[in-house]
């Protein structure tokens, strides 16, 4: 579908011009999504097929390698493509669809994220109740929750940059699709849907990384009562989840929580949290989470004697 205008496709100026910067780019970008492939499915799997990783906590972090994976691969294929391509063309449709799935896996990453922190909310605030409220019932109620409203927020965005007519110039100073530069080149004013961008993108992001401040602020107000063990094991699980909201969050208020002025940063802060984020998310868990690196090794322990066997 598309409005009354005489422009059917993009072209990507990218993160750069210069040739040889392009190379770099390419190669530095491709091992990034390599690895945030390969670092996030190794936790869907492990959380898959683990019997000591059954918690809430990581049935949402299975959801949110889901979510980091899709939302990398909305933007990163294109850039690491276009970084070795002479002319970065992207049609209309492309573009629209670029939109819709970026917006649908980082609201659902955000989401869950914010589930993530009321299971750890409930965990230490309300510890005689956890078994109860996080079941696994409601657990996937609210996953359900969470990708609906994560669809109707990526509607509300596709319907905005629908309304767009282009007439030219189709140069698009980004490396993806998304409503900001596509803004800058619609032949109307766009100081209405900029608001609704605001109110949209902007409320998203804000209101829930207040939410999540606010969350960690009474369990560190509760983690009082606790043992200095206690308090040791839940700050470790809190502050890798912590780590990961700033990851996520700073850089989605700072693109979508203002007028509609363009920064020289703009493009770094956007590859930072579509690319950057998705790939240190799985570093940080792992990392700093004994029970996820145990499982792991349980599950490859297990699975080297059945290869020998064969």
């Amino acid at each position: 579908m598309q409005p009354n205008n005489s422009v059917n496709e993009f072209i990507l100026l990218g993160l750069t011009q210069d040739p040889v910067t392009q190379k770099i780019v390419f190669v530095i970008f491709f091992i990034f999504y390599v690895g945030t492939l390969v670092g996030n499915l190794l936790i869907i799997v492990t959380i898959k097929f683990s019997q000591t990783l059954g918690s809430p906590m990581y049935f949402f972090l299975f959801y949110l390698s889901l979510a980091d994976t899709s939302f990398s691969t909305s933007t990163a294929p294109r850039l690491i493509v276009d970084a070795l391509s002479t002319k970065q063309v992207i049609s209309y449709n492309e573009c629209m669809t670029q939109v819709f799935a970026f917006h649908l896996f980082g609201c659902m990453e955000i989401f869950v994220l914010i589930l993530m922190a009321a299971d750890r909310y409930v965990a230490i605030c309300k510890p005689l109740h956890y078994p109860t409220i996080m079941r696994r019932q409601v657990c996937i109620a609210w996953i359900i929750v969470a990708w609906i409203g994560s669809f109707i927020h990526s509607i509300a965005q596709i319907a905005l940059a629908l309304q767009l007519p282009f007439c030219g110039p189709n140069l698009i100073d980004h490396y993806c699709c998304d409503l900001q530069p596509l803004l800058k080149l619609a032949c109307m004013d766009t100081y209405k849907i900029n608001l609704l961008l605001v109110s949209n993108s902007g409320a998203i992001c804000s209101s829930s990384f207040l939410l999540l401040i606010i969350s960690y602020i009474v369990i560190l107000h509760s983690l009082r009562n606790y043992s200095a063990e206690g308090r040791k094991k839940a700050l470790s699980t809190c502050s890798s989840h912590f780590i990961v909201v700033l990851l996520s969050f700073v850089p989605c208020i700072f693109i979508y929580t203002r007028p509609p002025t363009t920064f020289a940063m703009d493009k770094t802060v956007t590859v930072f949290y579509t690319i950057g984020t998705p790939f240190l998310n799985p570093v940080i868990y792992t990392l700093r989470n004994a029970e996820v690196k145990n499982a792991m090794r349980k599950l490859w322990l297990k699975k080297l004697p059945s290869e020998n066997q064969q």
